[in-house]
Parts: C-alpha cells; structure tokens; sequence
C-alpha cells in the first residue's frame, strides 16, 4: 500500500480503496432496467444512487483543490433529489467516470499534509462538534459512500439480485 504524507489518512486510505473496488462489486450484474426501478414509486433508484456515488467522489476531488467537473452535476449536484423526468446516465458510464476520477483523488489524498488537511474548508452544516477542514469533509464523503453502497446492496437484495460480493481487483491500484 502506498503511504500517505499524513499520518491521519492512514486509515482512509484503506476504505477509499475498498470503496473504489466496492463501486464495480456493487453494481456488477445489474440490468439497467432494473437500475432504473423504484420501489413503489418511493425509493431512489440504482442508478440515482450509482451518480450520486460518483458525485461524491469529484465533490471529493474539489476538497482536495482539483479542478476536475462531475459531467453529470446537473443531475446529481448539491444533493439534488430524484427527478423521474430527466434522461439519468447508463451504469457503465457512471463506473467509466467513477474509474476516471478516483486515481487522480487517490493520489491526491496520498499527497496532502497535515496542515493542508487542517485548512478551513466550509461545507455549512453548522454542527458545533464537527471542525469545518478538508480531514472532515474527506470523512463525510467516505460515510456519505458507505450509506449509498448500503442502500445499493439493499436494492439488489429486493430486486432478487444476490448480495454484494467482496471481491477484489488487485489491478485497482487507487
């Protein structure tokens, strides 16, 4: 494993590589039909969940002082509910960005420091026990995955899908 500058991602890195690993675990399988379901009309459907995972992951990329642009804000940004109206991108797209701008985090989660992950970083949730820096903003878009990979796993279970498997791709190296 690659060794961060901070001793604090020490522990990050880990689970930001297991989630990149989780992302094509998580959706493998899945009939676009079926990503494009909703259960009973009141559930986000996969491929929601899916861009939102991949807005997280350039919403991280901006934390980190990159200049990297989800393709699909507009659908996904600013937390931006579900609109059965709009056209939503294919699985196998959303997992091309998703493989596109993960490297390009890793490394730079690898290269910041300490004092930069320290830094101000205001993310307006007003919560007086959370410090607003980078180092709680890269937490918050790790547990932010965590809930979607779990609502994913849920759905495959409901739409008869088996579950998540933990496979690993050693040639995902970020």
């Amino acid at each position: 494993m690659d060794k961060p500058i901070s001793q604090s991602l020490e522990i990050v890195i880990p689970a930001f590589r297991m989630h990149t690993q989780m992302f094509d675990n998580i959706i493998d399988g899945i009939r676009e039909d079926d990503a494009l379901r909703r259960v009973e009309g009141r559930t986000n459907h996969i491929v929601w969940m899916a861009g939102n995972l991949v807005n997280c992951r350039y919403w991280l990329s901006d934390v980190l002082g990159m200049k990297d642009k989800d393709p699909n804000e507009a659908l996904f940004g600013n937390a931006k509910a579900l609109d059965d109206s709009l056209p939503y991108p294919a699985l196998s797209v959303l997992k091309e960005q998703w493989h596109k701008i993960s490297p390009e985090i890793y490394k730079g989660l690898l290269l910041m420091s300490q004092e930069q992950l320290q830094s101000d970083y205001e993310f307006g949730m007003g919560i007086d026990f959370i410090q607003e820096n980078k180092m709680n903003m890269v937490g918050m878009a790790l547990d932010r995955q965590s809930y979607l990979f779990g609502q994913i796993g849920l759905m495959r279970r409901i739409l008869g899908y088996e579950g998540v498997r933990y496979d690993i791709n050693k040639a995902l190296n970020y």
